[in-house]
């Protein structure tokens, strides 16, 4: 029997705690670290394209959208990997077989 995935809920709290931290909690870290990358360059780039008197949220705005694809991408994955194993988990307990 395959081994547990991490909860998706538990993925889904280190994704908003840091950007690309679900990932690697998953095993994904290249993945994870290439999110926390483009969000620090994109909202590096962002706050120098922006003039003086734009929001916080429009000086921040490329970093917070790869940080909110993060977030999204690793719940998504989280999920399709746990309802994945329960599946399979249940099919076992019963004792289906699957036919080709």
């Amino acid at each position: 029997m395959t081994p547990q995935p991490m909860n998706p809920r538990l993925v889904l709290a280190a994704s908003l705690i840091v950007p690309g931290l679900g990932h690697v909690l998953q095993g994904r870290t290249q993945r994870g670290l290439m999110f926390l990358f483009f969000t620090v360059i994109l909202g590096w780039v962002s706050v120098r394209l922006m003039p003086e008197t734009a929001s916080f949220f429009s000086r921040h705005a490329g970093g917070i959208f790869i940080y909110g694809l993060s977030v999204i991408d690793s719940y998504k994955i989280a999920r399709v990997n746990w309802e994945t194993w329960k599946y399979a988990s249940n099919n076992k307990a019963n004792g289906s077989q699957t036919q080709d």
